[in-house]
């Protein structure tokens, strides 16, 4: 008997040995090869970093993978192929993710070991860049379909929420884009009601900013243009007077005009941040945890308990939890000229805001969940140390059952893993400006400027066909 408590004992130990080389990893240091090479602009390099990368060939991990190569391909120019695997990761996210086992393997286990299902806005992000991929290969139809497939995606998300919670709902940005989109097709009614309900996400907001971004003075001007356009002259005067600007209608350049998006730095980067709770019985007899300075109190979720459950053994819990990290990036901005004017970008995306303010809205009921999940694993543990007492030969302590008890002990312990994964390759924000052109051949000049004061510049040859075109560049450093 003492020999099958030693042989569980170091079992234990050693699978909680693996288990803790393999927590002390982020999902970020797992595959860092990829992001070097993609954020030094080496996108076949990446390609096949991604290709050879085991993490990412996993299932749980798969619409990681989709969308990462969605993004290289579109980097690199191979639009056609982006678009396949961005319409793969579309149709897993609707197919629906998880399922029981998943959410049971997460609670034994840890979030980690789950299908990875997204955040929300990496899920508009997406539908940007199969937009894109769809007008760079003159597909306008399609393009226009996942214009429409936003208006569904808000409407999914808005679903989530009730309408007194301050939370994100809508993507004020791909709002945007969609009227974009329209206005490329010449569907001038679509447009403005796409500008419109991206204006109205901001009113809404305090002091007319939403997720780190005030309203863009751009488009203000588009959704007074297309209000003009349309005729309609009520909703024309409503914003006039709401953004105390005065229209005047100006003439369409020869050429068209170019919107350009500068999607600049990286996204924020996941790591595992540890917090300590106690469970306590309230006055009523209601259970919640609460950190050591009392300063976060968090109900305990009975559905994920079981009859057996005591309270007896659960003192203290050591919980992890992700935390974002920003990346600064290189160029802190930017100016676009075409030879005869120069013009300045505002932003238009906050990716670091919206990663940073969506987990934090989420943090209680999460935090619930896996706090409850560690009671209940520790009740486990009291409950099978319990047993083991004198339930032996001669009323001694039962070592099969003691050594499982500190199996599982060191096995609670160790696995405890925060989700540290996420679409890091998207950029830090995106700002975009709209530049006329003329008729023909037009030189396009990018000045970008370092924090550290140092200009570097990019020329790109545009065909002003009269139609309004669009080109993203990304900075990713």
């Amino acid at each position: 008997m003492v020999q099958i408590r030693r042989n569980i004992l170091r079992a234990s130990f050693l699978s909680g040995l693996v288990l803790f080389l393999f927590g002390c990893s982020s999902y970020n240091d797992m595959i860092a090869s990829y992001y070097k090479q993609i954020s030094a602009g080496n996108y076949a390099e990446a390609v096949k970093e991604l290709d050879k990368n085991k993490l990412l060939q996993k299932p749980r991990n798969k619409l990681l993978f989709l969308m990462e190569k969605g993004k290289a391909s579109h980097l690199s120019g191979d639009f056609e192929t982006s678009n396949q695997y961005f319409n793969e990761a579309d149709q897993l996210l609707e197919n629906g993710m998880g399922g029981a086992m998943d959410a049971v393997v997460g609670t034994l286990v840890n979030p980690m070991t789950q299908r990875y299902k997204g955040e929300d806005f990496e899920k508009f992000m997406i539908h940007y860049y199969k937009a894109l991929n769809y007008v760079y290969l003159n597909k306008t139809e399609d393009a226009i379909v996942e214009a429409r497939r936003i208006t569904l995606q808000s409407q999914e998300q808005g679903d989530k929420f009730n309408d007194k919670d301050n939370r994100y709902s809508k993507d004020a940005f791909s709002l945007m884009l969609q009227g974009l989109i329209y206005e490329h097709d010449g569907d001038v009614n679509n447009a403005f009601i796409a500008y419109r309900n991206s204006v109205e996400v901001y009113l809404k907001s305090k002091d007319q900013t939403y997720y780190g971004i005030k309203m863009p003075e751009a488009l203000k001007r588009d959704v007074l243009r297309m209000a003009d356009y349309n005729g309609f002259t009520a909703e024309l005067s409503r914003f006039e007077d709401l953004f105390s600007m005065k229209y005047s209608r100006t003439q369409v350049p020869e050429g068209g005009e170019l919107i350009f998006f500068w999607e600049n730095g990286m996204a924020p980067i996941k790591q595992q941040e540890e917090l300590f709770f106690s469970l306590i019985k309230g006055s009523n007899g209601d259970l919640f945890f609460t950190n050591l300075g009392g300063t976060i109190v968090i109900p305990f979720y009975h559905e994920y308990s079981n009859s057996n459950f005591s309270l007896n053994g659960v003192e203290s819990l050591r919980a992890t939890y992700p935390k974002y990290v920003a990346r600064s990036p290189y160029y802190s901005s930017a100016t676009l000229s075409n030879g005869e004017q120069t013009i300045s970008f505002e932003k238009a995306e906050d990716i670091n805001e919206l990663a940073f303010k969506t987990l934090d809205q989420r943090f209680m009921k999460e935090m619930g969940k896996v706090l409850t999940r560690l009671a209940v694993k520790k009740s486990a543990e009291y409950v099978l140390r319990q047993s083991a007492k004198g339930s032996g030969k001669d009323g001694k302590n039962n070592s099969l059952l003691e050594g499982l008890g500190v199996g599982m002990q060191l096995y609670s312990l160790l696995s405890e893993k925060a989700d540290t994964r996420n679409w890091q390759s998207l950029p830090a924000n995106i700002s975009y400006t709209r530049i006329p052109l003329q008729k023909g051949s037009n030189t396009i000049t990018l000045k970008l400027k370092s924090a550290s004061g140092a200009d570097e510049t990019k020329t790109i040859e545009i065909t002003g066909t009269g139609k309004l075109q669009f080109y993203n560049y990304s900075t990713l450093r």
